[in-house]
């Protein structure tokens, strides 16, 4: 039925500051509906504690990435305005602000609500005035064998100066009294935890009554700190820790070998400029000015912690605790209905595509295509691209396999995946070692895209088999990350892919694709043509929807297009769980326009991209979110799925029952405030719980 068009839209400027929300501020954001998460008392308690660590580490990079570019540009003045109009002076001012808000959330969760609740189920974090006279005698012994024998206490002198602090290390800055060897007063000294020292200590059965207790190394440290310093009397001892510019500053374009460039600038990143102080809330502001003219900070960049500088470790009891009660119920992940009981995946992609959902189904099925790839003697080439394999891949040694036993295999290795550029350069060598042909990618371009290729002889013709993802070939990720894989022999799609590879490995020319969108190529533009083509129907009375699931949604151009598709009439549903710039609900702007994030159990990280089209509905899948850097500067593939079948269960399961999600979801208002769905009349509804009945025979 053709409905009345829509009233012309008023002209205004879609590109004004206010209609934007700060990114940096909006990626801030998301760690207090994280940090909700620790506070939730319907979340096992465990699980709580890990979320506390999940806020603290996301913290961790936001400085060592955001707040140290944001910084530099500040200092340097390299930096025009966002789209916010905000400067960077404004933003670290107001990025201070919240930060503080979250420090002392996060303080208080922990001291006033875990560490309670942890101690009611006989887990117990001690302070010194916590430990018994048997326990204190163990763990002197502890110290005295295992820790002291590998610190190097500093004292400070002009012949001592103040040593190198590596990145987010556990240190104390210590007070003495008393004379020295050489009779000069008492004096200040550092003392370095060594990386080799555990930062969570767990005492013996025999020395405590029942259950389990740890304590922090800060704590076992600052107890025993006067046998670090014989002779004097310690007046105070203060823990803290220095948080460093992470982001790497190669320039590609001027270096002769990528891989050895990033080899020589990852060892001296621990040791970047500073960007923030963590310093424990009892330390006297005659050290904090020390510390803060040694590092050459500003007293805003200081923040005091209620409790240990270094809570993210908290959650390093997780794994040794066999409390399942404490913990979500287990799950195993299943296989395909379609591969049950059929031994070659060749076989069964030949006649239908093959959809995954993870966690709920299981990466084994990924796992199994390229190993039996790996030993077919029909198959004689295989190419895929890693962004972040993990520590514990088996897609590696099937790879090298695969080369030994002869395929042509190539492997586009993305050096710059932040933070695993130094695994990442390990795992080149190792293959390249096998005889792997090793692509680095292209400059200037980081290849974010997640794709596998199979190349098969069958019957003297070349068949292709394509797996495709939104999510990376991690298999520690793929039980805890959401994400959408398709697995096809669908010959334009594997013809697609075919010239992506090329293209990758050889440099070649801009190419044309049948159903894939590419960045930096057709992905940003086939993206926006979607949302005009939806603006057209809905002006010419016809309906018009749009629905995406995105992890980050920020860039200008595709907002100022929603918005104009909201003005003409076009209703637009948006499940985006970190930062968003779009203000919703803005009158006479975004009024058609609804944001919301989902957090539960597992990171959202599936993209899906659904447009109406007046009743022929398109659905893609994709490794880019609608970000300035996917849509312009990284390699992404995002896929059609093409099957009818498959696209209505890919909209059941990530779209309506995303937009149904009534206990796990918070809606975002025009201010940028966030606030938690409540179920009101309706039934409570998690879309993750739903998901887990619907995949998950039996749940542990």
């Amino acid at each position: 039925m053709r409905r009345k068009p829509a009233t012309p839209s008023p002209v205004l400027d879609r590109a004004a500051p206010e209609l934007y929300l700060s990114r940096e501020l909006a990626a801030l954001e998301f760690n207090f509906r994280v940090l909700a998460q620790a506070r939730d008392l319907r979340i096992p308690l465990l699980e709580r504690l890990r979320f506390l660590s999940i806020v603290a580490n996301n913290l961790d990079e936001f400085f060592e990435v955001r707040v140290a570019m944001l910084k530099h540009h500040h200092m340097f003045g390299s930096a025009a305005p966002g789209p916010d109009g905000l400067s960077s002076g404004d933003l670290l001012t107001r990025i201070r602000k919240r930060v503080l808000d979250l420090v002392d959330q996060q303080y208080d969760t922990w001291q006033h609500e875990l560490r309670p609740a942890l101690d009611a189920e006989n887990i117990h974090f001690l302070t010194r005035d916590d430990w018994t006279p048997l326990q204190k005698r163990w763990l002197q012994g502890y110290f005295e064998n295992e820790v002291l024998p590998v610190l190097s206490p500093l004292g400070l002198d002009p012949a001592h100066p103040f040593p190198r602090i590596l990145n987010k290390t556990l240190n104390l800055a210590v007070v003495l009294k008393g004379r020295d060897a050489f009779g000069r007063e008492g004096h200040m000294a550092l003392v370095r935890a060594p990386r080799s020292l555990p930062r969570i200590i767990r005492l013996p059965d025999e020395v405590c009554d029942g259950g389990d207790h740890y304590i922090f190394l800060a704590e076992l440290l600052q107890g025993f700190v006067d046998l670090m310093f014989p002779g004097f009397k310690v007046a105070g001892s203060y823990q803290f820790r220095v948080t460093r510019n992470s982001e790497l500053m190669v320039e590609e374009a001027e270096v002769d070998n990528l891989a050895r460039a990033l080899s020589e600038e990852l060892i001296g990143r621990g040791y970047a400029r500073p960007v923030r102080l963590e310093i424990g809330n009892d330390c006297p502001k005659a050290i904090v000015a020390m510390l803060i003219a040694n590092f050459e900070l500003e007293e805003t960049d200081v923040y005091r912690c209620d409790g240990p500088v270094n809570i993210i470790r908290a959650g390093t009891i997780y794994d040794g605790l066999d409390r399942p009660e404490l913990k979500f119920p287990r799950f195993i992940p299943q296989l395909p209905a379609a591969f049950n009981g059929t031994l070659c995946k060749f076989d069964v992609l030949r006649q239908r595509d093959v959809l995954l959902h993870h966690p709920y189904e299981s990466f084994a099925a990924v796992i199994d295509l390229l190993r039996q790839a790996s030993q077919d003697p029909a198959v004689l080439a295989i190419k895929q691209t890693l962004y972040r394999a993990g520590v514990d891949t088996p897609l590696v040694d099937l790879l090298v396999e695969a080369a030994r036993n002869g395929k042509d295999v190539t492997v586009v290795i993305e050096l710059r995946a932040r933070f695993d550029e130094e695994a990442n350069i390990r795992l080149a060598t190792r293959l390249q070692e096998a005889g792997v042909q090793v692509v680095y990618g292209v400059v200037g371009y980081k290849t974010h895209a997640k794709m596998l290729l199979i190349v098969r002889r069958e019957d003297e013709v070349l068949r292709r088999y394509v797996h495709l993802s939104t999510g990376n070939y991690h298999q520690s990720n793929s039980r805890s990350y959401t994400d959408i894989g398709l697995m096809t022999s669908n010959p334009g799609v594997g013809e697609d892919l075919h010239k992506i590879f090329q293209q990758l490995s050889g440099l070649g020319p801009v190419i044309e694709l049948k159903h894939l969108l590419h960045s930096p190529f057709t992905l940003y533009r086939g993206v926006l043509e979607k949302i005009e083509r939806e603006t057209a129907h809905a002006e010419a009375g016809r309906p018009a929807r749009i629905v995406a699931k995105l992890n980050a949604l920020n860039e200008a151009q595709v907002i100022q297009a929603l918005y104009r598709a909201s003005q003409a009439g076009v209703e637009i549903d948006l499940i985006v769980r970190g930062a968003c710039t779009l203000r919703p609900g803005v009158p006479g702007v975004s009024d058609r326009i609804r944001v919301r994030s989902i957090v539960g159990r597992f990171l959202e990280h599936s993209r899906v991209y659904w447009f109406g089209n007046d009743g022929a509905p398109e659905l893609y899948c994709a490794s880019a979110d609608w970000m300035e850097r996917n849509l312009k500067r990284r390699i992404e593939v995002a896929f059609p799925i093409l099957d009818e079948a498959l696209a209505a269960r890919v909209y059941e399961e990530t779209l309506a029952n995303y937009l149904a999600d009534n206990t796990e979801a918070w809606l975002l208002d025009d201010s940028g405030h966030y606030t938690r769905a409540e179920p009101g009349e309706q039934p409570p509804h998690s879309a993750q719980q739903w998901l887990l009945a619907k995949l998950i025979p039996s749940v542990v």
